[in-house]
């Protein structure tokens, strides 16, 4: 005879394991299910630093950065563990880019978002180590920063073992199928189990589970990688001295301060290297890393500077590259969770929320425009 619960959650990346440790913290009868060991370098929840930020194109986005510093701040008070590094944020726009400083500064006055938009020339006098031409815009956050990514999903997990749930690594869900009289039947490698509501969390693997449910979503899976260089001067990087950086170009790059080690980190945004799940290589891409060694050169001159290491990890990119967070709609039993490749900042709320759907039937976070999409083509907003 399978075995009940409340809750089964499929996938225990950043995601997955937030909404197994909110479900529980709710009193839930939690299970959850990862196909690979615990803290793998499949998906895109490993390594060590996430940006974290309120600024971003879309309202709603900004509201939920809003809510997921608070819970940012709970998981700390609770768990002892710092997880954020505040060390500020830019995100510079050039004439090319697809996103506009305006669509940044719309959404943070909306929310009510302190911000300052600087030129090339007090960018420069705050910061040195850059170097950008005088046409570039550039918005500034004070409360933008740096999560630890590998830390976050370690002790979303223990916390959610705290508070009852059960967490079970190398076993993969071959099935999920709807029952008439209510709840979902679970069908794994280690068994069969009966859940109230199941959340599916599994990234790249989610049209897997769907397509015996006639459902599909277009989303598209790339290998992506960074890349951590040693700089002549790692001490003028500090966390207290240089902030995280986005540059929305004809591409986009992303870097980070040093954290935790001498070394920045820095690499490109939707590089388009696609593949599934099965074809990855974990092997990165020697043009991609001339392409963003080639970009630092100019951006953040250091001659001596050396790369020493690039990491890869796995994109899945939905259309207009939006969330989804939303029971599909012919089986309201089944909640779909996918983050778009940047939704580590949202983590904690976007897990709450997640339990908040399975448990309560609602929430309280504005997630209107996040539903079951149809098929369109993918953007490439961050």
């Amino acid at each position: 005879m399978e075995q009940q619960f409340d809750v089964a959650v499929v996938g225990l990346g950043v995601l997955g394991s937030g909404a197994a440790y909110y479900a529980a913290r709710k009193g839930a009868k939690v299970i959850a299910f990862e196909q690979f060991e615990l803290g793998h370098v499949r998906g895109a929840s490993h390594d060590t630093s996430r940006i974290v930020r309120t600024s971003n194109f879309a309202p709603e986005y900004v509201a939920l950065a809003k809510s997921a510093y608070k819970d940012w701040a709970e998981l700390e008070k609770i768990s002892g563990y710092k997880m954020l590094t505040t060390t500020g944020g830019v995100v510079f726009f050039t004439s090319e880019s697809q996103t506009l400083a305006s669509d940044f500064t719309r959404s943070l006055d909306a929310q009510n978002i302190p911000y300052e938009l600087l030129d090339a020339l007090e960018v420069k006098r705050r910061w040195p180590q850059f170097n950008i031409p005088n046409s570039v815009s550039t918005v500034f956050t004070a409360d933008s920063g740096i999560a630890h990514a590998a830390k976050t999903v370690s002790t979303l997990q223990s916390l959610a073992c705290a508070h009852g749930a059960i967490l079970k690594d190398q076993t993969s869900v071959d099935r999920v199928t709807p029952q008439a009289s209510g709840g979902v039947l679970i069908d794994t490698s280690k068994g069969q189990f009966q859940a109230a509501k199941v959340i599916l969390a599994t990234d790249a693997w989610i049209n897997k589970l769907l397509a015996p449910l006639s459902v599909h979503i277009p989303v598209s899976v790339m290998q992506e990688q960074v890349t951590y260089y040693k700089p002549t001067d790692a001490a003028a990087f500090n966390t207290d001295r240089f902030p995280v950086w986005i540059w929305q170009g004809a591409e986009c790059f992303y870097g980070f301060p040093c954290y935790g080690e001498p070394t920045i980190k820095a690499g490109r945004d939707y590089s388009n290297n696609i593949m599934t799940p099965e074809q990855r290589t974990f092997v990165h891409s020697p043009q991609l890393l001339e392409q963003l060694t080639s970009f630092m050169k100019g951006f953040i001159p250091d001659n001596d500077r050396q790369p020493l290491r690039t990491v890869t990890c796995q994109y899945t990119i939905t259309p207009n590259r939006h969330f989804i967070i939303s029971p599909l709609e012919n089986y309201p039993d089944i909640i779909v969770g996918l983050g778009a490749a940047h939704a580590f900042k949202f983590a904690p709320a976007f897990g709450r929320v997640l339990a908040e759907l399975a448990i309560d039937g609602w929430t309280n976070e504005d997630i209107s425009k996040w539903g079951i999409p149809k098929a369109a083509p993918c953007g490439s907003k961050l």
